[in-house]
C-alpha cells in the first residue's frame, strides 16, 4: 500500500519508492529508504501534506509524494 493510504500512527516499512517520481532522490536524501521505520502522525484536510515521522525526525510530505512510497505493515 502506499504512504498516503497507510493508517494514522503505525510504525510500517518501507519497501519501495516509485523511481520516476520527480522527488525520488530527495527522499532518499532525508531517509526515506528502503527498510526504513515511518509512520503517519497526521494529516492536513483537503488532501493537503502528511505528517510523518521517520526515526528521530518530523517531515511533510505532499499528497502525491506521500503516494510514491510504498509501505509493508
Amino acid at each position: 500500500m502506499s504512504l498516503l493510504q497507510a493508517p494514522n500512527q503505525r510504525v510500517m516499512k518501507v519497501t519501495r519508492i516509485d523511481a520516476q517520481s520527480p522527488v525520488f532522490y530527495r527522499l532518499m536524501e532525508l531517509g526515506v529508504i528502503e527498510g526504513a521505520s515511518i509512520s503517519v502522525v497526521g494529516r492536513a484536510p483537503l488532501g493537503g501534506p502528511l505528517h510523518v515521522r521517520l526515526g528521530d525526525y518530523d517531515l511533510s510530505l505532499r499528497a502525491e509524494d506521500a503516494a510514491a512510497i510504498q509501505v509493508d505493515i
